[in-house]
């Protein structure tokens, strides 16, 4: 080979690997064996790129002291390497320490939050401030997640975020909470926390006032022994003007803060006008096997204060498997609901309207009509009208298309010493999505008692398929989850499943292990006797 032939060869190696280099900043490819793929991204984040105009920037403010003492911030800009490098050139990713550049305090003013760690090297223990959070920016607008240390919902903030920035729209909920006897942020303040942590903002309405027509969802809490006509004109009109609504009702009240008394609730319309739009919510309670624990105390004759732990069937865990696999919001990433004190539903949908259940309790579950008992201290009252109303009972529904208007034919309500005049009714109904649900209480700070982080997973879930993002709902909850104990509810299997269980971990596995040091020590006699035979071979 000559000289200038081997310059031409070196030249085109160097040019080879330069332009190899460049390409692998485009191309990611990873293996991911996970059950849930919470390594990979979903198709609907694959495509956004097709959605967005101008590019979008994301910027990981990481700090480099977090980086090289935990593997998370490893595994986050992993994932955000493959969200960029499937964008074709539509997301550039940025990542910097904010230290090392000199802005913490532009980092901090934008909203990613500071945080403190403790370092332990060698000897010595020391706090450190530093920084996880993204900033997502899009021409001159812009979202902030302030604190990023886990992938279970990453994806989904960043997609529901890019979404909401490329098409100019906030994430809005309007809630109505109906019950005065409750607030938002302190009744509801997980359900609150959810949302505002997913990017929506919430604006909350007393009930009466006027439902604006741009809102994209509306959620109402409660409400059927208050909400009067005035209020549930605005509600119809809402609907009937193309408005996507949450109902978390129920048919039976129960004294939650006190003493458990329960009664058939009163209706000033609220139930009526849900059940002509299709979902009759029964004033019965629905009791399954599938029972929650319920701590309570009470007191010994001597006057202690004794704490007890029962199964409580009045409090059901809604089981992944009945929930409704086809359905978005309650699809194959369904995890269950806790519930509490609920009621069962019934589908009668008027013509234009299809409903179908969400989720449903076991074929073992029953009802109690008459006679309301809740005292967890006489469980045989709770089964009195077991066997007559045995079988499984639908817990929420969804329900989409043209509804009719529960006012239509009759004059608009009034109030006594106003002069205020309601709205006309648009001229023609649009199609519309409306979730109902048997439980108010699911959403309240109860759900704090059993962890009951599916409901708020649950209810993000409905919100966004009542605001149309049906493909965003299948990124949320991507990781692979612990199971819950209480996933087998039949008490046959139960009991086949531990002994199962048992036989292996007791018997099975105890024998394998005998068996194998049997195994061994009797090659390693054999070859002991081997070697012997033949030494004494070879000193013959």
């Amino acid at each position: 080979m000559t000289k200038k032939q081997t310059i031409i060869l070196t030249a085109l190696s160097i040019g080879a690997l330069i332009l190899g280099l460049l390409v692998c900043g485009r191309i990611w490819f990873r293996l991911d064996l996970t059950r849930n793929k919470a390594y990979t991204i979903s198709p609907a984040s694959r495509t956004l790129f097709s959605e967005i105009p101008d590019q979008v920037r994301i910027t990981y403010y990481l700090s480099d002291k977090l980086a090289s003492k935990h593997p998370m911030p490893g595994e986050i800009t992993d994932l955000l390497r493959e969200y960029a490098a499937n964008s074709r050139g539509k997301v550039r990713l940025t990542i910097r320490d904010p230290a090392r550049a000199n802005l913490t305090e532009q980092v901090e003013w934008l909203g990613v939050l500071p945080q403190q760690i403790q370092i332990v090297e060698t000897d010595q223990a020391s706090i450190a401030t530093v920084y996880t959070g993204l900033v997502i920016e899009y021409l001159e607008k812009a979202e902030v997640l302030p604190v990023v240390f886990s992938l279970d919902t990453l994806e989904y903030d960043l997609s529901s975020r890019i979404r909401a920035l490329i098409r100019g729209s906030e994430r809005q909920l309007g809630v109505i909470v109906g019950d005065s006897s409750r607030q938002w942020n302190d009744d509801y303040g997980y359900v609150n926390q959810t949302f505002t942590q997913s990017g929506y903002r919430i604006r909350l309405i007393n009930p009466g006032d006027e439902i604006p027509d741009t809102l994209p969802v509306l959620m109402i809490l409660g409400g059927m022994e208050e909400l009067d006509n005035w209020a549930l004109y605005r509600i119809d009109r809402y609907i009937q003007s193309g408005g996507k609504v949450l109902f978390a009702l129920e048919g039976v009240y129960v004294d939650s803060k006190a003493s458990l008394e329960a009664r058939p609730i009163g209706d000033l319309g609220l139930l009526d006008m849900v059940a002509f739009y299709g979902a009759r919510v029964k004033r019965e309670l629905a009791l399954d096997r599938t029972a929650l624990t319920l701590q309570y105390q009470t007191r010994t004759p001597g006057g202690a204060v004794q704490f007890r732990m029962v199964r409580y069937p009045l409090w059901i865990g809604i089981l992944a498997e009945n929930g409704n696999s086809g359905h978005p919001a309650a699809g194959a990433r369904f995890g269950g609901m806790d519930l509490f004190w609920p009621s069962p539903l019934e589908l009668q949908t008027p013509e234009g309207v299809e409903g179908e259940p969400l989720f449903s309790t076991t074929p073992e579950a029953w009802s109690m009509r008459d006679n309301f008992t809740t005292s967890p201290e006489t469980p045989y009252l709770l089964e009195r009208e077991a066997s007559e109303t045995r079988g499984q009972k639908i817990m929420a529904a969804a329900l989409t298309g043209t509804f009719p208007g529960w006012f239509t034919g009759r004059d608009k309500p009034r109030r006594e010493g106003s002069g205020e005049e309601l709205p006309d009714m648009p001229a023609g109904a649009r199609p519309s999505r409306i979730i109902v649900i048997g439980d108010t209480d699911m959403a309240t700070s109860l759900i704090n008692m059993t962890r009951a982080q599916r409901n708020l997973d649950f209810l993000l879930q409905a919100v966004d398929w009542l605001g149309n993002d049906d493909d965003i709902i299948g990124i949320r909850g991507r990781d692979s989850q612990m199971g819950r104990l209480d996933h087998i509810s039949d008490p046959v299997k139960k009991v086949s499943a531990m002994r199962f269980a048992q036989i292996l971990n007791v018997v099975v596995f105890p024998l394998l292990v005998i068996f194998l040091g049997i195994g061994v020590a009797w090659r390693r006699k054999v070859r002991a006797a081997g070697a012997e035979e033949k030494e004494r071979s070879d000193g013959v």
